[in-house]
């Protein structure tokens, strides 16, 4: 049975010496994907009213507000740069067959805490390591989904774990602090079930705040329930059932991520990208689409192809980016699926609006297995005006954990999504320093996040 005891041993059991190069190398890539969709989210709504609400809260600290001169405390900052790393929905995500959780929602809490500690590069990338790998372990052995429990439930559990490694907490503060983040912080599912809103791209950065308060109220002497797991009515009778984790120090789990190539949910990708190629190898008319047809697993059906409510009535970008209909009907239509198929205006528009109402979904349980055997399958036909049918099958898509993106493939998504928000040498800065992470201090990478040029 896991316990916090077994937790805390396995965060302090993590080197940077034990972490194998290509896992350092995987980290590190994440940290530059995050920080890119960081600056990509930077002055939209919903970040915009965390940033708000953090000036309310503390109005000052030490740590940086990313793309602001503003400071705040530990918590709020974290709440803050969380919300800009998850709010596009272009964060990573580790594939388990029954939770599909987003480990990057652990990057900026370790940042925040490693930038107010004055921590080296080296110490980051463990946390970060910490942090993946408590994730991807609960997210394969514990999932809670089919429970009523939404992802950030674990979240706040792997957050904690890795702030707790960088503000150097000892084994009995680790066992406290995840005993309180666990037992205070267990999220519902509706936030991701029928209409959908604001709260789906913020709910990890809450998540996150309240991990990193609790390593800091246990490193201040606050006790919490140890037995959060096993104890009576504790974590494993409510929230997830039996499970046992098996976290390893080399914290290998990181190489199981997927990075997104599109502004898209998860489960969209290889969709996506079939779709895509469909229309462009084969000319495909928008206009002439009579129909569009999905065969896909069950995670996909449930979570954006209607299973917890309909996907087809999409006025806002938070019911834009979990809606199967709308992707694949903007991906056809724009041959592409970037931060501005979710602008308003482009979301009202009749052309998208007419085609994702022909769009259909259906799981198939072949699929399913193949999804739960370590692929992301999708089998996509577009029909036209003629009867006409064209078919393309996908297993994987470009960033899937079987066909990993490298250096090149991260540093132009991060390219891209910044813009030119900031210029050439800027962008090239951040990249060395992450891509050179053990040579700089925790503090180095927010104090290039200055403020950028918004359009």
């Amino acid at each position: 049975m896991t316990t916090t005891d077994e937790l805390a041993e396995f965060v302090l059991a993590v080197e940077y010496d034990g972490l194998r190069e290509g896992v350092r190398e995987e980290l590190k890539k994440r940290v530059l994907d995050s920080i890119g969709i960081a600056v990509g989210a930077m002055g939209e709504r919903a970040p915009e009213a965390v940033r708000a609400t953090v000036g309310e809260a503390s109005s000052d600290g030490p740590c940086r507000l990313w793309g602001t001169d503003e400071r705040a405390s530990i918590p709020e900052a974290t709440m803050y740069n969380t919300a800009l790393v998850r709010y596009l929905d272009y964060m990573d995500s580790f594939l388990a067959p029954g939770e599909t959780p987003h480990p990057s929602d652990n990057v900026a809490a370790v940042l925040a805490c490693g930038e107010a500690e004055g921590a080296s590069g080296r110490d980051l990338l463990e946390a970060i390591g910490v942090a993946y790998e408590i994730q991807g372990e609960l997210a394969w052995n514990a999932p809670v989904r089919e429970r009523g429990f939404d992802h950030v439930t674990h979240t706040v559990i792997s957050a904690t774990a890795g702030a707790g490694k960088v503000l150097g907490l000892d084994r009995e503060e680790l066992r406290h602090a995840i005993g309180i983040a666990g037992t205070a912080n267990n999220a519902l599912r509706v936030t991701r079930t029928e209409g959908i809103n604001d709260w789906k791209g913020v709910a990890s950065a809450h998540a996150a705040r309240n991990a990193v308060y609790a390593a800091l109220l246990a490193r201040n002497g606050m006790e919490g329930p140890t037995n959060v797991f096993e104890g009576q009515k504790g974590w494993q009778a409510v929230v997830s059932g039996p499970f046992e984790v098996d976290p390893d120090p080399g914290c290998e789990r990181v190489l199981e991520t997927m990075t997104k190539r599109y502004v898209a949910e998860t489960y969209a990708q290889s969709a996506i990208e079939g779709v895509i190629e469909l229309a462009e190898s084969e000319g495909i008319s928008p206009e002439n689409v009579s129909e569009i047809r999905l065969d896909t697993f069950a995670g996909a059906k449930l979570i954006i192809g209607g299973g917890e409510g309909s996907r087809y009535e999409i006025e806002t970008k938070a019911e834009a980016d979990h809606s199967l209909p709308y992707m694949l009907a903007v991906a056809l239509i724009d041959r592409e699926v970037t931060a501005a198929s979710y602008d308003p205006e482009r979301i009202r528009r009749d052309d998208v609006q007419r085609l994702l109402r022909r769009v259909e979904v259906e799981e198939d349980p072949a699929l399913t297995e193949r999804f739960e055997a370590g692929e992301m399958p999708a089998v996509v036909d577009v029909v036209t005006g003629n009867g006409t049918t064209y078919r393309v099958e996908k297993s994987v898509f470009a960033g899937h954990p079987r066909t990993p993106m490298g250096w090149d493939g991260i540093e132009a998504k991060f390219d891209a999504i910044v813009g030119e928000r900031y210029d050439g040498d800027r962008k090239a800065e951040i990249t060395e320093t992450v891509r050179d992470l053990e040579s700089f201090e925790a503090s180095d990478l927010p104090g290039l996040l200055d403020p950028p040029r918004l359009d």
